[in-house]
């Protein structure tokens, strides 16, 4: 077996465990990991190997080492500091991946294993046979099954790893923009497996990632954001004797009403723990209590009316790197985030509109960030293992498409702006004369 079919196999395995195993997901990076330190050994490869991100990531880690070695429990924090190795995700797609079709179709294999952990999910929910379980039901059937949550342990994981998917893909249900029936079908499963999390931060993850990319789409892109907007109204409006017979749209009208509702347990909760965060920030305002420290110091800082006295997060992403990185490793992380979106947005711009594959992938990569930041102000889905994979990988595509302009642009120097089909075929005929 060569080692790019020994690449291949480990990243489809790795897609693969992103929706059903842990484990499988885990195990397989750290593979393509080790198999990608291998080939750095020869100094052309080290040559010819790009790093996205390198700056802000490594910076963001360093800090959060220091953080750690400071933090009065090295080396328990150190310990904590093991979800930075999930980074690698964005280096060893980048590399397993050498163009923007097999980054298409990298994207297409996640977005089938994430609309079969959907569909999982729904059918969970729809077959939940209550409080009661049934001996002859698979247990992830019956166990917490109010609310999707397929393979995963809990409902949130699900909901991020969807978000993610579902925004990356957003292009592909775009009239004019990529659309692609098959995908359209993969998506809607997504959508709906994502919707019977009950997870309301997802939602408005998946909408700000819609809002974000709205002006690449033009008047087209408004058709998807009408069809979703129908979606809430009609859930809401829904006369009430179509809503008894359905369990689930009595729980999802709830849901919705009650998302700017101070009173509701979910976001008073949250509240009390922002309130405690924000106590454990002031005393060690620079460096933080270390990775790890929310889990160990929360208990003295929980609220009187708080419900959880012991929590490992604070519901609340940047909040969560504040608590235990300080306000010097906040910057540190929020810097990975702007430099994406600068280059990224100009990416996005300098793309001309007939190169729709790489529009797509570029398009799809900023609104899956971005839903995945939105969705972070509810809940600390950067320490979700699982979401945050699919997260640093999606981060990749954006530069796998670069790397295709730029290769183009070493051929004839000067064209990187126009990429179009005939531009390209014509760039092709001048550099073979030359």
């Amino acid at each position: 077996m060569t080692s790019a079919t020994l690449r291949r196999a480990l990243l489809g395995a790795f897609v693969l465990g992103l929706g059903f195993s842990i484990t499988l997901s885990e195990t397989a990076l750290a593979l393509l990991t080790l198999l990608w330190l291998w080939r750095l050994r020869d100094a052309e490869a080290r040559r010819a190997q790009a790093w996205p991100l390198w700056a802000p990531v490594l910076g963001f880690s360093l800090l959060s080492l220091l953080s750690a070695l400071v933090s009065g429990h090295p080396a328990q924090s150190l310990v904590a500091c093991k979800g930075l190795l999930l980074a690698s995700a964005l280096y060893v797609t980048a590399d397993a991946l050498p163009d923007d079709v097999s980054a298409d179709r990298f994207l297409s294999a996640l977005a089938v294993v994430s609309a079969g952990a959907a569909l999982v999910g729904l059918v969970q929910v729809g077959l939940c046979p209550g409080p009661e379980p049934v001996d002859w039901w698979p247990r992830f059937i019956y166990h917490h099954c109010e609310r999707a949550h397929a393979f995963f342990s809990i409902y949130m994981t699900l909901a991020g790893v969807l978000t993610l998917v579902v925004l990356a893909t957003l292009p592909r249900v775009v009239p004019g923009h990529g659309f692609r029936s098959a995908s359209a079908l993969l998506w809607l499963v997504s959508l709906a497996g994502l919707i019977a999390t009950y997870t309301r931060g997802a939602w408005l993850g998946v909408a700000a990632g819609v809002a974000a990319v709205l002006p690449a789409f033009r008047r087209r892109g408004w058709i998807v954001a009408g069809v979703l907007a129908l979606i809430v109204v009609g859930l809401l409006v829904m006369p009430y004797e179509v809503r008894i017979k359905f369990r689930t749209l009595i729980e999802l009208r709830h849901r919705i009403l009650t998302m700017v509702d101070p009173r509701e347990a979910g976001i008073q909760e949250r509240r009390y723990m922002w309130e405690s965060g924000a106590a454990m920030w002031r005393e060690r305002p620079l460096l933080g209590w270390g990775p790890g420290g929310v889990k160990r110091e929360y208990v003295r800082y929980a609220q009187p009316e708080a419900s959880k006295k012991r929590t490992g997060h604070v519901h609340n992403t940047p909040l969560q790197i504040l608590v235990e990185r300080g306000v010097l490793g906040l910057a540190a992380w929020l810097s990975v985030w702007v430099v994406f979106y600068t280059r990224t947005i100009a990416l996005l711009w300098r793309l001309d509109p007939a190169r729709r594959r790489e529009r797509a992938l570029v398009a799809g990569s900023l609104a899956a960030v971005t839903g995945f930041l939105v969705a972070g102000l509810s809940e600390y889905n950067f320490g979700d293992s699982e979401v945050v994979m699919v997260a640093w990988a999606l981060m990749a595509l954006p530069h796998i498409v670069a790397r295709g302009m730029e290769s183009v642009a070493s051929i004839v120097p000067g064209k990187t702006g126009d990429l179009s089909p005939s531009a390209l075929k014509g760039e092709g005929a001048i550099a073979r004369e030359a």
